[in-house]
């Protein structure tokens, strides 16, 4: 009995991964394009519509990530964090409705392959910030 579960587990995984691995080049580029702009390396320009007045609240233009439901406030929202120097950041919350909603485009075109992929390691992650005395 336990044979077959392993042997089903492990059908299951295969299948999973040769499912993932039938990515279109426009997947892959999609991907690599919200992997650049997550790490402020595409320029952004970010709209906040209020679609019953048709009037625009809020533009915010920069290196910025975009993230939904970043805040627990009772209903959907957005966070965008903008990096505004070397190491300077800039963190906006807001709150969509049904009358208030927001599109992003990206300003530039960026150069981003289809058949590679990049791995960032962040040195303050991984080594930890030690006070000596």
């Amino acid at each position: 009995m336990n044979f077959k579960r392993l042997a089903l587990g492990a059908s299951v995984l295969a299948s999973m991964l040769a499912l993932q691995s039938c990515s279109t080049d426009a997947e892959v580029a999609s991907q690599n394009l919200s992997f650049a702009a997550d790490n402020f390396q595409i320029e952004r320009r970010i709209v906040f519509m209020d679609t019953w007045t048709d009037t625009y609240m809020l533009s915010i233009t920069g290196l910025c990530s975009i993230k939904d439901g970043a805040v627990n406030t009772g209903g959907p929202s957005v966070a965008v964090t903008c990096k505004v120097g070397a190491n300077e950041y800039k963190k906006h919350y807001l709150g969509l409705s049904g009358n208030v909603t927001y599109f992003s485009e990206q300003l530039g075109a960026a150069q981003v392959g289809v058949y590679q992929y990049k791995v960032m390691f962040k040195p303050k992650s991984i080594i930890p910030d030690i006070d000596v005395r």
